[in-house]
């Protein structure tokens, strides 16, 4: 929406990329056997039935040093904030960023599109400082 892609981010991706890599293989993997009739055949057989088989990923655990940073980056990207303002865990996003309602309910979306989560509105209101944010992502199981 409002944030480029800095260096920064760019570092961050290069190491979901390996984690893609592996996905790719063994979705690669699993095809070439679904399309190879007697490899399948022979590997239900030595099981004794057809199991279905699910494979997870699993990203590096959201340390609250790290979502404070990513939010900062955030803060830092976005136009409205005030540039001369320093963002840390206690900065207010109306007092210290200058920040109207409207801008923190944008705020608000970009942090739920950047940790993929869904903050309904009785919590979005609650959260007032980098702080809350931080604290209240780090409480969700599904952030990443």
């Amino acid at each position: 929406m409002f944030r480029n892609i800095t260096a920064t981010t760019s570092k961050r991706l290069v190491g979901y990329t390996s984690c893609l890599k592996s996905r790719y293989q063994v979705c690669r993997s699993l095809s070439l056997l679904s399309n190879n009739h007697n490899a399948y055949k022979s590997r239900s057989l030595a099981f004794g039935k057809l199991q279905q088989v699910k494979f997870y990923s699993h990203a590096p655990p959201l340390t609250k040093d790290i979502i404070q940073d990513r939010i900062v980056e955030l803060l830092g990207s976005y136009s409205k904030t005030n540039k001369d303002a320093k963002i840390d865990g206690s900065s207010s996003f109306s007092k210290d960023l200058g920040l109207d309602s409207f801008d923190v309910v944008e705020v608000v979306m970009e942090i739920e599109y950047e940790f993929s989560i869904i903050i309904p509105d009785n919590d979005a209101d609650e959260i007032r400082t980098v702080g809350q944010a931080v604290d209240y992502i780090a409480k969700q199981p599904d952030a990443c």
